[in-house]
């Protein structure tokens, strides 16, 4: 029986992240995706050029018709935008109890443009956040949502803390922001451990809509029926194959390969994994 997911989020024109990273991940990885857009971006390979929002009750709309048909294993928000938009996806999280809804807190592209508003940070963690089987923020992303500076590993570790004080279930804090490392270490909180997810650093910055496509990635394997860490592991051997051949499209940096896991099956990848 064919496996139903759903992202919710913004779509790049670029094709490199967002909703149609979100769907190709999804058509990889052996599930069929659905889609609800929740904004339109004009963005090439050299940054976000607008972002025009997609009214509420359209959004609202997508979802529905989408839930109402099909059986939904997993959920995916991305790019949401505003606190309206995060208030109706709670709202919908809360009618539907879909069996995984995965947060990915969008807030800034990779080029450094926002795409979620100030005055809806507020909704993103108190509203919404608390819904969430597991929420996959990156570093600069738990430093708003938590108000800490996360240069340290302890810090990091206070952070993963305090977000699950705030009504998170689990937290994957993803280390591809860390500096002067020749490792990247992700540190997954299933509610009860630190699992220290760690694999070598891929000097590129071919880097485009590697977020999007891990939480896309995790959505899929959750929706084959695999436990919570190990769809966490699967996604990110699939992530760092994806980092290690992408690829330049444009004049600036490029996307990950979604494809990459399956044109280089030869390719190994050495993830360390440490529980605390």
């Amino acid at each position: 029986m064919v496996k139903c997911v759903m992202t919710i989020a913004g779509s790049d024109s670029g094709g490199g992240a967002g909703i149609q990273a979100d769907l190709k991940t999804f058509q990889e990885l052996g599930v069929f995706g659905t889609s609800a857009i929740t904004a339109l971006t004009a963005q090439n390979s050299t940054g976000v050029h607008s972002v025009f929002p997609v009214p509420v009750e359209e959004v609202r709309k997508q979802v529905q018709v989408v839930a109402d048909d099909f059986d939904l294993l997993a959920v995916k928000t991305g790019m949401l935008f505003d606190a309206d938009r995060i208030r109706v996806v709670a709202e919908l999280a809360d009618h539907y109890n879909w069996p995984w809804l995965i947060i990915d807190p969008v807030m800034v592209s990779t080029s450094g443009a926002k795409l979620l508003e100030d005055s809806a940070i507020d909704a993103m963690a108190n509203e919404l956040i608390p819904k969430a089987s597991l929420i996959t923020p990156n570093i600069p992303e738990a430093e708003v949502l938590t108000g800490m500076d996360l240069k340290t590993d302890e810090a990091r570790r206070e952070a993963i803390y305090a977000l699950h004080a705030k009504g998170a279930k689990a937290i994957l804090l993803k280390g591809g922001h860390q500096d002067h490392s020749d490792k990247i270490q992700d540190l997954f909180f299933d509610g009860e451990e630190i699992h220290t997810l760690t694999v070598p650093k891929v000097v590129t910055n071919n880097t485009h809509g590697t977020g999007c496509t891990y939480a896309s990635a995790i959505a899929a394997y959750l929706a084959f029926g695999l436990p919570l860490f190990d769809a966490v592991a699967e996604a990110k051997r699939y992530i760092h194959i994806a980092i290690q051949h992408g690829f330049q499209p444009g004049s600036g940096p490029g996307p990950v390969d979604h494809s990459a896991h399956r044109l280089h099956q030869d390719d190994s990848v050495s993830l360390e994994v440490d529980v605390e």
